[in-house]
């Protein structure tokens, strides 16, 4: 007889896997469906961590290539070893998702190896054994868009999964998609060798994200030597000798051009997997978007059933899908597991990052409401003038009557860590003037999140 659980959560990315260890700890049965040889889902195995340890790599190679001069040290003789390189990214992956492993095991969390089908509600079968819970948590994530006309085969048309495993450095990298995940990507094949060209059906970068970052970071990374087709669609992909010819036009019409590439990286979206679930046959409704319909405490239309992470409505973040994890397990042990949209930051990881949490200048806008902005310079910070890493600015916005803040916007270095000061004062309904209190460590980047502050009220220091 097969066991029974008190919650089966499909998916062990950060949003199940999560899910599962807080479920354990708060008293309950849990068993994890993954149908990877390892846990850790798409973040872990091919998505944030081997992409961040390539952009690590990477950004070494850069620094001692092209930054190390400045600073008085010459290094002769530079070699990309890209093997090793690629090896070292397993290794990383390797040390991740044997530590799920151990998590699992220390929180007694069972892992049931293969494909998950819900049947019925309450029942859950997996490599031909159907396993009776109380309650089911979806959590299976998503994957790349395709696109039409561009066929990929992950080794010169290739989606992220590809990206991260070229054995060469393509001489002319083409980047369809000017969002985050083709970015990060970019920036790891350019700074290692590549040309990088950027085709983007809008004419900006990062969708989404505040305007004025966007164009300041187009900017910056124009002078690392990315090059940008914005406001252009392809159209179609052929193979030839060298690699791929590709059919590019402007998305508003007009003359269809083409360009040649050694290879292309599809990176046009993400959208929820939710293949041969079963969730139609069990009468799981979805979203016009393919998204898993819950209310506010993720429960889907099937009593028993939730979901949380990139399968259902908001930002496909991992860290948004671990606070969702986490909320629907208090939820069901009986406690009140929130989740707090409006603080949760997103991050570009390449060189500078942008970082930000909250609302940009255009939504304020378009909402009517009335705001102030602060912005400073890393120009201006004494640190970043000793790291050589002047590129960017932090922007804070405030509402003009209460001095909330409604936004926090950062390019420039370690912006993905400066973020989390902002993250918490928008946690906890802080003012400009709460930040501008506060004191800052000197020399430090963080003093220009001050200074920002500061600048809401129009009192910066520095500038």
């Amino acid at each position: 007889m097969p066991d029974s659980f008190d919650l089966i959560v499909i998916g062990s990315g950060p949003g199940g896997y999560v899910c599962a260890i807080r479920a354990a700890q708060l008293g309950m049965k849990v068993a994890c469906v993954e149908k990877r040889e390892t846990l850790g889902g798409t973040c872990l195995n091919i998505g944030c961590i081997p992409s961040k340890a390539l952009l690590q790599s990477s950004e070494n190679f850069e620094e001692i290539a092209h930054k190390f001069a400045d600073h008085g040290i010459t290094v002769e003789g530079i070699k990309l070893d890209l093997a090793r390189m690629q090896a070292r990214k397993g290794e990383v992956v390797s040390a991740n998702v044997k530590g799920v492993e151990f998590l699992f095991r220390k929180n007694k969390v069972t892992w049931l190896k293969g494909a998950g089908r819900i049947t019925a509600p309450g029942k859950v079968e997996v490599a031909g054994t159907t396993y009776e819970t109380r309650n089911i948590v979806i959590a299976t994530g998503s994957e790349s868009v395709p696109l039409k006309g561009v066929e990929v085969d992950e080794k010169t048309v290739v989606t992220s999964t590809g990206a991260l495993e070229f054995e060469a450095v393509p001489k002319h990298l083409v980047v369809i998609g000017g969002g985050v995940i083709g970015l990060e990507l970019g920036s790891v094949w350019r700074r290692l060798g590549a040309e990088v060209t950027v085709i983007e059906f809008l004419d900006r970068l990062l969708p989404g994200m505040d305007n004025e970052i966007a164009k300041n970071f187009e900017r910056v990374l124009g002078k690392q030597g990315f090059k940008f087709k914005l406001g252009h669609k392809v159209t179609g992909a052929a193979r030839t000798g060298a690699g791929v010819s590709l059919t590019v036009e402007p998305a508003k019409g007009g003359e269809v051009q083409t360009i040649e590439a050694d290879a292309v990286l599809v990176a046009i979206g993400r959208r929820p997997y939710v293949e041969a679930l079963g969730l139609d046959a069990v009468g799981v409704a979805l979203d016009e978007r393919g998204r898993v319909k819950t209310d506010a405490r993720f429960a889907t239309s099937v009593p028993g059933i939730y979901a949380i992470g990139d399968v259902i409505a908001g930002a496909m973040l991992a860290h948004k899908a671990e606070d969702e994890g986490v909320a629907v397990a208090e939820i069901l042990a009986g406690q009140h597991g929130h989740v707090n949209y409006g603080a949760i930051p997103g991050i570009v990881y390449t060189w500078p990052e942008v970082a930000a949490v909250g609302a940009t200048e255009e939504e304020l806008k378009a909402a009517g409401t009335a705001y102030k902005s602060g912005k400073f310079p890393f120009t201006a910070n004494g640190r970043a003038r000793a790291m050589g890493d002047t590129d960017g600015f932090v922007k804070i916005l405030a509402d003009k009557t209460t001095d909330r803040v409604l936004g926090a916007h950062i390019l420039g270095p370690d912006a993905g860590h400066l973020i989390a000061e902002m993250v918490t004062a928008i946690e906890f309904g802080a003012s400009a003037e709460d930040v501008a209190r506060i004191c800052h460590a000197h020399p430090t980047l963080s003093e220009s999140v001050k200074e920002a502050a500061l600048a809401v009220d129009g009192r910066p220091i520095h500038i």
